[in-house]
């Protein structure tokens, strides 16, 4: 039954029903009701009867709106997306640029053999591929609940990386769609995948923890491993091209990034808080 058919019953069945009363009344009870009696019951069966086919009718009409409210959040959802891939487009041609930089200075090197920074170049152009690989990957992902979808893509992140790496992840997700803009999505998103992608090849840990909470103020993400560690600054390592990626996506959103040991465990913190003017940074010790 359709919307505007809807609406035509309810404007003519209350006209309807008080005529074949009156026809009814006038042809065939009029020895047994009085005039006034008629009159009296004339607005109650009125009532009686538009009451109870108006109820199905509305409940007809409630569902039909809840069917078109879900139909422009489906919509919205779809349109964000494309925000979403419009975002990860401009990462990705960033990343095609440093990668030209390499390919220019390789270039440049004189013909001299340079295995590091062919090396490099190697893994960096392996990071892009498998960058893209992984957007493609979830954007194809099709959208679920609409209010669920932010959250349900950082649980599909965590269990795709468990079936890959064979290693534990515990989720604690409490940060809402409404808390992140949908720039700061795609980044911290990047930037789980990334954290993530550094235990798996450098960590040997068996549990992996992400926490992601609000602070007064704004959030706070923290990736936890209990893996080997680290010893310098592995910021600076020539061959970290995933944690400088994250440290300048960090240093753009205004978020403050640390790496760090804490007893025998490894955590990578992403915190945002509204009204600091702190400057991202990444930070390591050896607990």
């Amino acid at each position: 039954m359709s919307y505007k058919m809807i609406k035509i019953l309810i404007l003519f069945i209350p006209t309807l029903t008080i005529g074949v009363w009156e026809f009814v009344r006038h042809e065939y009870l009029l020895p047994y009701i009085s005039m006034e009696l008629g009159n009296w019951l004339a607005p109650i069966l009125v009532f009686l009867v538009s009451i109870t086919l108006l109820l199905k009718l509305f409940g007809k009409m409630e569902e039909l709106q809840q069917q078109l409210l879900k139909e422009q959040a489906a919509k919205t959802v779809l349109q964000e997306r494309e925000t979403m891939a419009q975002e990860l487009h401009d990462g990705i041609a960033q990343s095609l640029f440093l990668l030209s930089v390499k390919v220019d200075r390789i270039k440049n090197a004189d013909n001299t053999e340079n295995p590091t920074l062919y090396t490099s170049l190697r893994m960096t152009t392996q990071q892009i591929n498998e960058y893209v690989r992984q957007a493609i990957s979830s954007l194809r992902q099709p959208p679920q609940s609409e209010t669920l979808v932010w959250q349900s893509s950082i649980q599909h992140l965590a269990e795709k990386f468990e079936d890959e790496s064979g290693q534990r992840v515990r989720l604690d997700w409490n940060i809402r769609d409404e808390d992140l803009s949908t720039k700061e999505k795609v980044e911290l998103y990047s930037s789980i995948r990334e954290g993530l992608q550094n235990i798996r090849k450098h960590a040997d840990a068996e549990l992996i923890s992400i926490e992601g909470a609000l602070v007064p103020g704004g959030w706070k993400v923290l990736i936890t491993d209990d893996g080997k560690g680290f010893t310098g600054q592995p910021i600076e390592y020539p061959e970290r091209f995933g944690l400088k990626i994250m440290k300048e996506r960090a240093e753009r959103l205004g978020w403050l990034m640390k790496l760090f040991r804490e007893g025998q465990q490894t955590i990578l913190s992403i915190e945002k808080r509204e009204g600091d003017t702190y400057a991202a940074h990444s930070n390591s010790d050896r607990g």
